[in-house]
């Protein structure tokens, strides 16, 4: 340790009066390494400090380089997409002016179309109440008529509940469907028959056979007393029976006067009509009163309704047709016959006609021949020469059948005129 220090206290340079030992020099040089390092260090700090200046304002340049390149694309950017706005306003102004056109024109055609519907539908509307209040009238006319049917149906039962009144209301009927269906001359209405009695109507038959009677005065007293036994209110099953029994009775006499007095041996026909005016009353008659419908049968009666009685007259309308055809059947014949001479003597002159126009196209035909053969000897004169005329003769086929040709000069040698002549044989 001494020998340490001693060696720090050994002179080392001397300058001018002052000595300087190791431990000096070493202390000094310690003191100057240390400035110089501190000098160092802090020419490095100042080098990196301006280095880190100069990469700062490097890095400052690049960042205001980039941000100005940046800046550039931006407003590069935005002017493109401030003109792909515009492409795009454009393009939506346009989509929305098509767009406000085509709703425009929905609209329209749909107001139109909707005007037309309200007008076809008012148009219609009118028209549906037009035919209701037609209908409401034909309702009201038919409430009228209805009316008056019934006003008319009181005064039928009115009429129909007095027998006077009742028989002249079936004979009109009967009445109305004879006239409708016959021809005048083929009925009598209250004709006498030989025995004095009179029947409502008469039809005569065809071919002199004998008439068929129809008789209209149902009795109808017991047929009312029935429907009043039955819809009464106090009405009973015996009352009911006893008013059927009535009817029937009244039928089988009337039935019985008609066999007697209407049906007349070569006179009348063997079957006679009984009129029943309504088809509801002779509808009952066949469901509950067999036995009067069997009973008439027995008894050569015919019951008819107006339906029935329009049948038989449509077949004796046809009968009647038949029979007028049948009478006439002999002029139809006649007819016929004169028919059949006047075609017969069209024939003949049909025949004749044919002759005389065969003859006058065979003479067409001749006098067609001697025309052409004139033309062909006027032809074959003018291809003649004058001394070829001499001893000549003319062509076989020219010289007509049993006679002789010529040719000779007329008016002496050298005169120059010519004459064909032919001399018959």
């Amino acid at each position: 340790m001494s020998q340490i220090s001693d060696l720090f206290s050994v002179p080392v340079a001397q300058l001018g009066a002052s000595t300087f030992t190791l431990g000096q020099f070493l202390a000094a040089g310690g003191i100057l390494f240390v400035l110089l390092l501190v000098a160092l260090v802090a020419a490095l700090w100042r080098s990196a400090r301006a280095r880190a200046r100069a990469v700062a304002a490097v890095q400052a340049a690049e960042h205001a380089r980039d941000a100005e390149t940046r800046m550039v694309e931006l407003t590069r950017a935005q002017a493109e997409l401030q003109g792909r706005m515009g492409s795009i306003a454009e393009v939506f102004g346009s989509r929305q002016a098509e767009l406000t056109k085509a709703i425009s024109e929905r609209l329209d055609g749909m107001t139109s179309r909707l005007g037309n519907s309200i007008t076809e539908q008012t148009k219609s509307t009118h028209e549906n109440l037009a035919k209701l209040q037609e209908r409401l009238a034909v309702i009201d006319t038919a409430q009228n008529n209805i009316q008056t049917l019934a006003g008319q149906v009181v005064q039928l039962q009115q009429i129909l509940s007095n027998k006077q009144t009742r028989g002249a209301f079936g004979q009109s009927r009967m009445e109305a469907i004879i006239a409708d269906g016959l021809p005048h001359n083929a009925y009598e209405f209250q004709a006498t028959l030989s025995n004095g009695s009179r029947p409502d109507c008469l039809v005569k038959m065809p071919n002199d056979a004998p008439s068929l009677v129809i008789d209209a005065k149902f009795p109808l007293e017991a047929w009312n007393a029935i429907r009043a036994a039955a819809e009464g209110e106090g009405g009973s099953a015996e009352a009911r029976k006893a008013a059927e029994t009535a009817f029937r009775r009244d039928v089988e006499v009337h039935i019985k006067a008609i066999s007697e007095k209407y049906l007349l041996t070569g006179e009348t026909q063997d079957t006679a009509f009984m009129f029943v005016p309504s088809e509801s009353i002779f509808a009952e008659i066949h469901e509950n009163f067999e036995a009067l419908v069997h009973r008439a049968h027995r008894a050569r009666v015919v019951i008819v309704s107006p339906s029935l009685l329009m049948l038989s007259i449509q077949v004796i309308q046809a009968v009647l047709k038949d029979a007028r055809m049948r009478e006439q059947a002999h002029l139809i014949q006649a007819e016929v016959v004169r028919l059949m001479e006047d075609v017969n003597r069209v024939d003949d002159r049909v025949r004749k006609l044919q002759t005389h126009f065969m003859q006058a196209n065979k003479d067409i035909d001749l006098i067609l021949t001697s025309t052409d053969k004139v033309t062909k000897r006027g032809a074959r004169i003018e291809a003649l020469e004058l001394g070829a005329l001499q001893g000549a003769k003319p062509p076989e086929d020219e010289v007509p059948p049993g006679g002789k040709a010529a040719v000779a000069g007329e008016g002496g040698p050298g005169s120059g005129q010519l004459r064909l002549r032919v001399v018959d044989e």
